[in-house]
């Protein structure tokens, strides 16, 4: 039986992420950002496909910010459903889910958060212009970016500590995971030839080759990141790996 506070606090989770895409989706409709939000801008950020991303009218900079959060509302949206019916029908009856649940959280809702929250801050550190560019501070208020940037992480870890996920075969985690990674590549130059401007400023001083590699180093950066998901919920829970099916 899941307990009452662990339901009330994914209740509570989900309902934050839910305002969260829906402020973002309002900012759009904002008469002085008029084309933040154009071209579908909100869905080019591996931070708000994580929420919803966003072009700065006037700026030609891109503010990284959403599927970060649009995942992990569907991600919490999934483990309510699984609490409720846990506790309406009982663990036998919903298999299925719980298993789509723990495969959401293991190749992606931790995995993406976690990069998300590492490489930008990285870069914002070293250097704000690649990643945010100071004019943002202007049309983006602070606790969003924390709120898309900085919050997604502790939340994540807080889910690791709080619940037990099995975790598939790491050839299938792994494949699932580098699956996605590349279909964000794949929408971040389409929206370049769409546009003619890159998402994050960074890419924009890099090469063909340092493009290639710095996609590079970013799979084995999450790569490593989706391992070190594994080894904490190991280290917490013990072995969850998903059984393998016998072959007849």
């Amino acid at each position: 039986m899941t307990k009452t506070s662990t339901c009330i606090y994914h209740f509570l989770v989900l309902s934050w992420y839910t305002f969260l895409n829906y402020y973002i989706s309002q900012e759009g409709k904002d008469k002085v950002k008029p084309k933040i939000f154009a071209n579908g801008a909100r869905w080019k950020y591996l931070t708000l496909l994580n929420l919803l991303k966003s072009r700065t009218a006037g700026f030609g900079v891109y503010q990284p910010g959403s599927f970060r959060q649009l995942l992990q509302t569907i991600f919490y949206g999934v483990t309510c459903l699984d609490d409720v019916l846990k506790r309406i029908k009982g663990r036998k009856d919903i298999k299925f889910l719980t298993a789509f649940r723990d495969l959401l959280f293991a190749t992606l809702a931790f995995p993406v958060s976690t990069f998300v929250f590492l490489a930008f801050w990285i870069l914002f550190l070293y250097n704000r212009d690649l990643i945010y560019p100071k004019v943002l501070d202007t049309v983006i208020p602070a606790w969003l970016n924390h709120a898309m940037h900085t919050f997604i992480f502790p939340i994540t870890l807080v889910e690791v500590i709080l619940r037990p996920h099995s975790y598939p075969s790491k050839k299938t985690g792994l494949t699932l995971l580098a699956a996605a990674n590349i279909t964000y590549i794949i929408r971040i130059l389409w929206l370049y030839f769409e546009t003619g401007t890159w998402v994050y400023p960074v890419f924009a001083k890099l090469s063909l080759v340092g493009l290639a590699a710095f996609f590079s180093l970013g799979h084995i950066f999450i790569a490593s990141i989706y391992l070190l998901g594994e080894k904490l919920n190991h280290w917490k829970w013990g072995d969850m790996r998903q059984p393998r099916k016998k072959r007849k």
